[in-house]
């Protein structure tokens, strides 16, 4: 009976120390600023992180600061100006076939009131080093408006311009609406930020297609008219583009490579403005 009872003591602590070695892996064992329970690993900060509570709040805190490799938002808005470089040649023969007598003075700015404005439907952020090297994209609408100064009216079939020397315009104005993709690489020199408190630079290219123009005027004679159609303008525009990112507002840039006349007037645009999106 003493031999059973002794066999079934052993037995029993055999069962136990082996129980104890298998469930090491289960204790509690703090290591620095972690804790590790079994194979689980909890960040602690400096702080006790005893209960699920805290570990959820630490997955949902990694999980906000995760930014995706490739980010989508939806519309941006710009106001600026636009303006033009002029290069004409007016001695030209091809200048006075479009223009006859034409001087530089026929085409002076109204400046306050030439005035660019931009839709953007989407643009989005490609991810290429660290958050810290993007690659941007959108696409948008364009709306380049030029106020003029004199009395000048566009003809078409053939297109040319004239000055009008017996009506005076109170407005008149040349309208140009473009559809655009830019392509542009961007520095972001706050990568850990959110995209809202960001700073950084973006430059490159973008391409248009003239979608539609139209010269409007209005005077006490003729009212309010509009001219639409063939003006001499070129359909494409390439232009050079950069921005200035300070968070939620960018300052942007766009100066065209060629004129956006086709023949007799060397009209290079360019855009200055505001951009406010949360991009």
């Amino acid at each position: 009976m003493l031999k059973k009872i002794s066999f079934l003591a052993l037995a029993i602590s055999a069962i136990t120390t082996t129980q104890a070695q298998t469930d090491t892996s289960a204790v509690i064992q703090p290591e620095g600023d972690t804790m590790r329970i079994g194979n689980i690993i909890i960040l602690k900060n400096g702080q006790p992180s005893n209960t699920s509570r805290d570990v959820n709040i630490q997955l949902k805190h990694r999980n906000h600061n995760r930014k995706n490799n490739n980010s989508l938002y939806w519309f941006a808005f710009d106001l600026g100006f636009n303006n033009f470089v002029d290069n004409t040649d007016y001695t030209s023969a091809e200048t006075q076939a479009f223009a006859p007598g034409a001087t530089d003075d026929w085409f002076n700015l109204r400046n306050s009131k030439s005035i660019n404005v931009n839709i953007w439907f989407v643009q989005g952020r490609l991810n290429m080093i660290q958050h810290v090297i993007n690659l941007r994209y959108g696409a948008g609408l364009e709306f380049y408006n030029f106020r003029f100064e004199e009395d000048i009216r566009f003809r078409k079939n053939p297109p040319s311009v004239y000055l009008d020397d017996e009506i005076n315009y109170n407005k008149n104005k040349l309208a140009m609406n473009y559809i655009t993709v830019p392509l542009m690489l961007n520095i972001n020199f706050t990568p850990r930020k959110s995209l809202e408190r960001s700073f950084g630079i973006s430059a490159g290219v973008s391409g248009s297609y003239l979608y539609a123009s139209r010269q409007k005027y209005r005077s006490q004679e003729t009212g309010k008219e509009k001219l639409k159609g063939n003006l001499g303008l070129n359909d494409f525009k390439l232009a050079y583009i950069g921005e200035l990112h300070l968070g939620p507002v960018q300052v942007f840039g766009s100066y065209a490579t060629e004129s956006m006349f086709k023949k007799g007037l060397d009209f290079t645009p360019y855009t200055v403005g505001l951009r406010f999106s949360t991009f």
